[in-house]
This record gives C-alpha cells, sequence and structure tokens, in this order.
C-alpha cells in the first residue's frame, strides 16, 4: 500500500456511486459440475495426479516426542478444489504451515508448480503465486477495510523507501490497485465497508476481507484454513459461491475443513490425514463411506480396550477379550471399594 496514513477516511462520491453501479443482483445458487479424471490408477493414499500443481515427499515434523506430519508422498490436483479433512491433531494445518513456509520441516521436499518450495520463506512463496488464508483471521484491525486489501497487492512502487518519497512515481499504480481492490470488495460484498475500520467487521466478513484480499496477489493457488470456521450461517453460501467461482477463474483451491456438507457439496477431490499421515483420498462420495475414514473419526474399536488397540499389552494378544462394559463393571467395584 502506498501514501495512505492509517484511519478511517470518508467515502468519495465516485466511491459511492461505483460501488452502487457494480453491485451484482442476488441471484439463486447456480449448480457447479465438479472436475473428474484427476487422478491415475485407483484412488488410495498418495496416488498419482493427472496435473499436479504440488508434489510432496518424505514430509515430516515433529514438536518434541510427537510426530504432528509425516506425508510419504501427496500431490494436489491442478484447477480443482481439493478438501483436506480429518479429526483434530491430524497434521492438517501444520502441513499447511509447512507447505506454504510458516513452518520449517524436519524432512521432505515439495515443488509447487514445477519450482521447489523447500526451505522458501513465506513471503516469497505469495510472491510465487501460492497463498492462504488462517483459521484465525489475520486482518489489520486498525486499517481501513480497502486498505487491508492494498496490502495485498505485489510489486508496489510506493513501497520502495525513495519512490516513497515521490508520490508522482507510484500515484498512478496505487489508484490502479485501488480500483482493483473496490471490484473486489464489490464482488465480495464488502464495498459498503471499504472505508470502516476491519476491526469493525464481524467473523464472516473478517473471513471475506481476508479471501478477498488473497486475490489481490492474482494467485495460482488458493489455500483456506477452515474457512467456515466462526461464520454466521447467514454468509455459509456466500461463502461457499465465492470458493467455486475461484475455480471457475482458473484457481486452484486447497481448504481444510471439518464440515462434511460442505466437503460434500463442493470438493472434487478429498484427501484424510489421521496422526499426521494420509490414510484416504478419494472423490467426496467414496471416502466417506472409506473404513479408514470412519476409523479415523469414530474409531473401529469402541467396545475393546485401548490397551489392545494400541498395542500397550505387547503383542496385542493380552486382554483381547476385555470389552467396554467390563472396563466399566471393574470401574464400578473400585468406586464402591473405596466406599467401604
Amino acid at each position: 500500500m502506498s501514501g495512505n496514513a492509517p484511519g478511517k477516511k470518508k467515502p468519495t462520491a465516485s466511491r459511492k456511486k461505483a460501488a452502487v453501479a457494480e453491485a451484482p443482483r442476488p441471484s439463486a445458487p447456480k449448480q457447479r459440475e465438479k472436475s473428474t479424471g484427476l487422478h491415475i490408477g485407483e484412488a488410495a493414499p498418495g496416488v498419482a495426479k493427472v496435473d499436479p500443481i504440488i508434489v510432496a515427499d518424505g514430509v515430516r515434523r515433529t514438536f518434541g516426542g510427537l510426530t504432528a506430519v509425516d506425508v510419504e508422498h501427496v500431490e494436489i490436483p491442478r484447477g480443482a478444489i481439493t478438501a483436506l479433512i480429518g479429526p483434530n491433531g491430524a497434521g492438517k494445518t501444520t502441513l499447511f504451515n509447512l507447505l506454504t513456509g510458516f513452518d520449517k520441516p524436519d524432512a521432505g521436499s515439495w515443488v509447487f508448480d514445477g519450482s521447489s518450495l523447500s526451505g522458501v520463506p513465506a513471503f516469497k512463496v505469495s510472491r510465487m503465486g501460492q497463498v492462504r488464508t488462517f483459521q484465525l483471521t489475520k486482518a489489520l484491525g486498525l486499517l481501513t477495510v480497502v486498505e487491508n486489501m492494498k496490502l495485498g497487492a505485489k510489486g508496489q512502487k510506493g513501497e520502495k523507501f525513495w519512490h516513497s518519497l515521490v508520490p508522482a512515481l507510484w500515484r498512478a499504480q496505487d489508484d490502479e490497485i485501488e480500483e482493483r481492490a473496490m471490484r473486489l470488495l464489490t464482488k465480495f460484498k464488502l464495498d459498503a465497508k471499504a472505508d470502516d475500520f476491519a476491526a469493525s467487521l464481524s467473523g464472516g466478513q473478517r473471513k471475506l476481507l481476508e479471501m478477498a484480499r488473497a486475490l489481490m496477489s492474482e494467485p495460482q493457488l488458493v489455500m483456506l484454513d477452515e474457512p467456515m470456521a466462526g461464520v454466521n450461517p447467514a454468509l455459509t453460501q456466500s461463502l461457499l459461491d465465492h470458493i467455486l467461482d475461484l475455480k471457475d477463474e482458473g484457481m486452484t483451491v486447497l481448504f481444510v475443513e471439518h464440515d462434511m456438507h460442505m466437503v460434500r457439496h463442493i470438493a472434487d477431490w478429498v484427501i484424510v490425514m489421521a496422526e499426521g499421515r494420509v490414510v484416504a483420498e478419494g472423490d467426496p462420495v467414496t471416502v466417506m463411506k472409506n473404513p479408514a475414514v470412519v476409523d479415523a473419526y469414530l474409531g473401529a474399536h469402541q467396545d475393546v480396550d485401548l490397551g489392545v488397540v494400541t498395542g500397550r499389552y505387547g503383542d496385542g494378544k493380552a486382554g483381547a477379550g476385555v470389552t467396554a462394559a467390563q472396563i466399566e463393571a471393574e470401574g464400578r467395584a473400585e468406586l464402591e471399594d473405596e466406599e467401604k
């Protein structure tokens, strides 16, 4: 952003006029066709894609004795909407942080659009066309909405110290950036808030602002971390439509989400993680029926002592006949003994 000090500005008459003129009429949600034929061979963890935009190999990240991510191989298909799902603690956000340069792995490498991103810092990753949003929004509350938008544009002349002292060098570009920002705000129905402080927006509006700001850099890949988290249901359909629009405009989308209805509705491809590993891949309908996915979310051994499942009994045979009912009965007996 160039030339404007932080603070709230009065909307100009021309901006008000443009916002009214360009505001789209509401329309019913339209059905979108899903992409098919994205993979080669049988759908399985690490399956090769026809045209991958990201290819990751041997990515591993540990925190002390905890292995947060241990992905042997995964590919993200280009031009499609891919959902990354899994229970809490599966390693989804950690993988996001690694792929976008916000964290460093213990091992592994990955390629984005043919260029290696291993060890590349986040700001350079963004410049290369891979941007992300956060589960907890990162809007700058003491800047106006349009100022937040202008921060997302790349290659601004006014960001250089000596150039910033001569407005004639960057004013024309700054006007172009503001026009583009206003077009996006109009599309995301935030144009009326353009001159309000970002801190005044609701949680859902901040999600919209963060997504719109990400588009200011004209990315190839947009990565969304739980875009529906904390969003008012009234804004849900709007967010869904905007995510689908990204694909229609030629971008690739990778998003983390717990809302399975949303995943079924918009995802072309689904990758499932559990305990840091990729345990299943496929189209939404097939993945939802996969036993590995059911196991990851609900557990496949609810009636068996966890010591058997985790191998705490050594070879896994000792105690194999212990059920949940028996454990509960033993617990009651212990309580009764304590009361006596």
